[in-house]
């Protein structure tokens, strides 16, 4: 789960993290009154989407006024802002951060993820900080400092030191940039991040460290954790089938391909896609009904895969352990019989109940096509759709 920039310096803060003075603002007149409220002749105004790349885009603009904060607001509230990461039609923008402006002396590119050669969260620091860190990824590696941090104790103080000798941190600032670091770790682990970035985290020219912008994403297995962090959800910025599926039970993501997929279990689920593949084909969704789907999950399943008008034929590939496949059989010819499907239906049945689930199908009267095995199943749904 994404957290916006607002929402994300709210963690910040939660863990001691420096972070500039700012309000929210959803119209023209809530950011005249923000910026009134700030009291800083120097402001920036951010478009909060769940998206990098906004400054570049056009979504940060510095702002001297409150007629030029509310000018900045206008041109991007209510709009799409089309960055490098949301594709080519944007994000819609339905809330601005009005902040209030810093005497920035160096900025500084600071993140944590998930490390899986080492199993271990890392953190990955740069001197090269700013709207560019990508192209610095990309061809200047090096510039890019690294240390693990441990799950428990968090990034460690000679792990800290170390990252700031190598940035080559002014000493007056050293001291509170090591502590910054480790608030981050702290933060990270504290709230099941997957993923912190913080592009910049600036020094000022009074000796101060502040984290200037913000990004987090959740680990969604530990969301039951985290009441007050699943509270902050904006399903305004997630796939509208996507939330769908999540209230219905169901593990759905879109893709762009022509061959539904309807499986129990994330692992069978991607299997079925890998040998889809294997065979000539392209998933157009990864769908995991989980372990014990009900036939009202399943008819649910089968119309969120339908709904997508690129979809040219299905794949039921299911896995019967606690799920029992007669119901799953049953789910699939009531589903079929109420959306009145009409392109090609392969369904591969294995484990509890599979003989009469099969039977199910074959005395359905619905034209089904039954596979035996996974290679089978990607074969004949392959063909079905060329």
């Amino acid at each position: 789960m994404k957290l916006h920039e607002f929402q994300a310096k709210e963690r910040f803060r939660a863990h001691g993290l420096p972070t500039p003075r700012g309000i929210v603002a959803y119209d023209a007149d809530g950011v005249r009154a923000a910026y009134a409220e700030l009291g800083s002749e120097l402001a920036v105004v951010k478009a909060q989407i769940h998206a990098g790349g906004r400054g570049k885009a056009g979504g940060v603009k510095l702002v001297r006024s409150a007629d030029e904060a509310a000018e900045a607001a206008e041109g991007m509230l209510g709009k799409p802002l089309i960055t490098i990461q949301n594709g080519p039609d944007g994000t819609m923008v339905r809330k601005v951060l009005v902040e209030e402006g810093l005497p920035i002396a160096k900025e500084y590119y600071a993140a944590i993820t998930l490390d899986r050669r080492l199993e271990v969260p890392v953190l990955m620091v740069s001197a090269e900080g700013g709207m560019d860190i990508e192209e610095v990824a990309e061809s200047n590696p090096e510039a890019i400092l690294r240390e693990p941090i441990d799950p428990v104790r968090g990034l460690p103080d000679f792990r800290a030191r170390r990252a700031v000798y190598g940035l080559g941190v002014p000493k007056a600032q050293a001291r509170a940039f090591a502590a910054a670091l480790r608030g981050l770790a702290q933060a990270f682990l504290a709230d099941d991040a997957s993923l912190m970035e913080v592009n910049p985290l600036v020094t000022t020219t009074d000796d101060r460290v502040i984290c200037l912008d913000g990004k987090m994403t959740i680990d969604d297995s530990a969301l039951m954790r985290h009441k007050d962090l699943l509270a902050m959800r904006d399903e305004d910025e997630e796939d509208a089938t996507e939330v769908r599926a999540r209230k219905a039970g169901l593990s759905y993501v879109n893709l762009d391909g022509n061959i539904g997929c309807l499986v129990n279990g994330a692992g069978l689920a991607m299997a079925t896609m890998d040998i889809i593949k294997l065979h000539g084909g392209e998933p157009s969704n990864f769908l995991d009904v989980g372990g014990s789907a009900s036939t009202e999950q399943v008819t649910t399943a089968f119309k969120i895969i339908l709904e997508d008008p690129a979809v040219k034929g299905i794949l039921v590939n299911i896995f019967g352990g606690i799920m029992r496949c007669d119901v799953v059989a049953q789910g699939v010819v009531d589903a079929t019989k109420a959306l009145g499907l009409e392109c090609p239906l392969v369904v591969r049945l294995h484990g509890t109940n599979m003989e009469q689930g099969r039977e199910i199908l074959a005395n359905s009267g619905l034209s089904i096509t039954a596979a035996v095995d996974m290679r089978d199943a990607a074969t004949k749904i392959v063909e079905a759709v060329s």
